[in-house]
């Protein structure tokens, strides 16, 4: 059974309405036709289960009715060309883009990151965090050096990323493509990549591409839901807020996001 969302119409749509009515969540008249009662009653079937609450039958939402198996979510990976990322980063080199788009679209696809909100929001996170399309090394700044201090030394006492001493702020400072910060999240990360404690020995390794990737799509598997709900309420600042803290790059989020979202039309 494909999607079925609000507008859509016919015998699917009419076991939509007989399985959720089943459920105990009767939508009204079993007319084929997936109007307000439908949506509402759908939303309610889907807080219930723990899902996405936006009104939309999806392969999860479908799998959880019965009404599909497995539940994966559609892929749009392949749809990603190097041709539409130039687009999505207009000032970026496009040898960038081309070694190492490769690297950030396996990551998503081993952390089943594949779907189109999660492609998006990897990709306007690049933007946003390290517009060249390479994975870097944070930048000394007032927000993370005090005057007159050690580089990185306001993050030397953050205890609430890990850290606890004197270098842990330089050592720990962020990297890669999402700028990943704090021993806590080195070790964590590492270890859902499969580096186990290597990551917090040699914490240089998060810029490697590959690597760079992989956390990347780690760290954003850890806020999906979150991620997803900000979207489902039209709230970008608040998804980019999810990975960043702040609003740090969000115009460029949002620039990226809106171009990626127009160039997968239709996916």
């Amino acid at each position: 059974m494909d999607t079925l969302r609000p507008g859509s119409n016919g015998d699917d749509v009419a076991q939509l309405q007989s399985r959720l009515a089943a459920q105990g969540f009767p939508p009204g008249e079993i007319d084929r036709d997936f109007g307000p009662a439908t949506e509402a009653a759908l939303l309610a079937f889907q807080k219930s289960q723990g899902l996405l609450a936006d009104g939309i039958a999806g392969p999860r939402t479908l799998a959880a009715l019965g009404l599909a198996d497995g539940g994966a979510l559609p892929s749009v990976i392949v749809a990603v060309t190097v041709n539409k990322v130039c687009v999505m980063f207009p000032v970026t080199p496009r040898r960038n883009i081309e070694t190492n788009l490769p690297y950030v679209l396996k990551g998503l696809a081993d952390a089943d990151l594949q779907d189109k909100p999660m492609v998006l929001m990897a990709l306007a996170t690049i933007r946003a965090e390290t517009e060249g399309f390479v994975p870097i090394s944070e930048g000394q700044s007032r927000y993370n050096t005090s005057p007159g201090g050690q580089p990185f030394d306001l993050y030397d006492k953050r205890a609430d990323i890990g850290n606890g001493q004197p270098g842990d702020g330089a050592k720990y400072k962020g990297r890669g493509f999402v700028q990943l910060t704090g021993k806590a999240n080195y070790l964590q990360h590492g270890k859902a990549i499969g580096m186990s404690s290597q990551l917090v020995e040699q914490p240089d390794l998060a810029n490697k591409p590959d690597i760079a990737a992989a956390l990347l799509a780690s760290f954003l598997k850890t806020k999906e839901r979150q991620i997803k709900e900000a979207l489902v309420a039209g709230d970008l600042r608040d998804a980019r807020r999810l990975v960043n803290g702040g609003r740090n790059g969000a115009d460029r989020f949002e620039d990226c996001w809106r171009r990626g979202g127009v160039l997968l039309t239709g996916l």
